[in-house]
């Protein structure tokens, strides 16, 4: 799908606060609210727009520690290694990634005893990893980015 200015405006609009009625949308471009729907309506068909999601602050719900984990898998093993990911409680990302680290994981979990329970009862006994490095997040400096539209 092509986007024209106005559609990257409303992207804009949209990442900001996702609730954001298509009446005030219209407003803010000069447009009317029926246009912004159908412009919303066909991002959404096109995949541009995949889905509108609630933010929640992880340790509000008590998840207070977060952490990066890089693992190498041993070549073969990669499809079941992945399935068994995706299982694991915590595991808020997979990424497949090249240099050091195969993937790359972020989990979030209670605490550093969680993360370690996560760690030695879980992704140690899937099979196919042949070394991990585990980085726990100390802080969190930046606001979730935007995508630059």
């Amino acid at each position: 799908m092509e986007l024209d200015e106005t559609d990257r405006e409303i992207l804009r609009i949209l990442q900001s606060d996702a609730r954001t009625p298509f009446s005030e949308i219209a407003r803010r471009i000069d447009m009317s609210s029926a246009t912004v729907h159908d412009r919303v309506g066909r991002m959404e068909d096109a995949g541009v727009i995949e889905g509108y999601h609630a933010k929640i602050d992880p340790r509000s719900v008590g998840l207070g520690t977060s952490a990066f984990v890089g693992l190498r898998i041993e070549q073969g093993r990669e499809d079941d290694a992945l399935d068994r990911l995706r299982e694991i409680e915590g595991v808020q990302e997979i990424h497949l990634t090249t240099g050091e680290w195969d993937v790359m994981l972020r989990l979030t979990v209670e605490d550093t005893d969680a993360l370690r329970e996560v760690m030695f009862e879980e992704v140690s006994r899937i099979k196919g990893f042949s070394r991990s490095q585990t980085m726990v997040v100390l802080a969190t400096d930046l606001e979730e980015a935007a995508l630059s539209i």
